[in-house]
């Protein structure tokens, strides 16, 4: 059991030296690859009737993107999400894409994921004692509730007042794009706590 624990954080390790060390043209790869998976990731969604912002699994995708690719690739990852999503490929919510979808309800939970996902690969690349699951729980759940929330919440609130003619309160604004949410952003923290667990090495 012991040879056998010890194989696996070998590995582990092994495998996270070979992403840092890889080349800047395979890392930028590996930044598509997680913009793929978080326009897949979109495509699960879930429409509320009292709000413009529908649950998606995204979020999940955003979180584990700085775990995985650290501040720079991750960020990257997220920068490639949303300007080729604007360009040209149809991958927001819903298969939708362009312009026009960039700057309505969601846009400001957009540039939240970008500063998110560098947060998170700043303090994995950083802190390598960060990366078990309780101190990583933290640190993707400021990231989540603070870096995304934040910026998507006053960007929605402008949309409504811009597009709708609608000065939105404190408390209406919460139930439209915080409340609803909670419950499966902390499944998604949960398990982007999971992922840095299992697979990045502590030391």
């Amino acid at each position: 059991m012991n040879i056998n624990m010890e194989n696996y954080y070998s590995t582990r390790k092994n495998i996270f030296e070979r992403i840092q060390d890889a080349s800047t043209a395979t890392k930028i790869l590996m930044s598509l690859i997680m913009a793929c998976f978080t326009g897949i990731m979109a495509q699960i969604i879930i429409p509320l009737p009292w709000t413009p912002v529908p649950i998606t699994a995204q979020t999940f995708a955003v979180l584990c993107s700085g775990l995985l690719l650290g501040r720079k690739y991750g960020c990257l990852s997220q920068i490639l999400y949303v300007v080729l999503g604007i360009a040209f490929i149809p991958w927001f919510g819903g298969m939708t894409g362009g312009l026009e979808i960039f700057l309505g309800s969601t846009c400001g939970f957009f540039i939240g994921f970008i500063i998110a996902s560098y947060f998170i690969g700043a303090i994995t690349d950083k802190y390598a004692k960060a990366r078990n699951f309780t101190r990583m729980a933290l640190v993707i759940g400021v990231a989540n509730f603070a870096l995304i929330y934040i910026p998507g919440l006053i960007g929605l609130a402008l949309w409504m007042s811009l597009t709708q003619g609608a000065t939105v309160g404190i408390v209406n604004l919460l139930m439209m794009g915080l409340v609803p949410f909670i419950a499966g952003d902390i499944v998604k923290i949960l398990g982007a706590a999971s992922v840095s667990k299992v697979f990045l090495p502590k030391d």
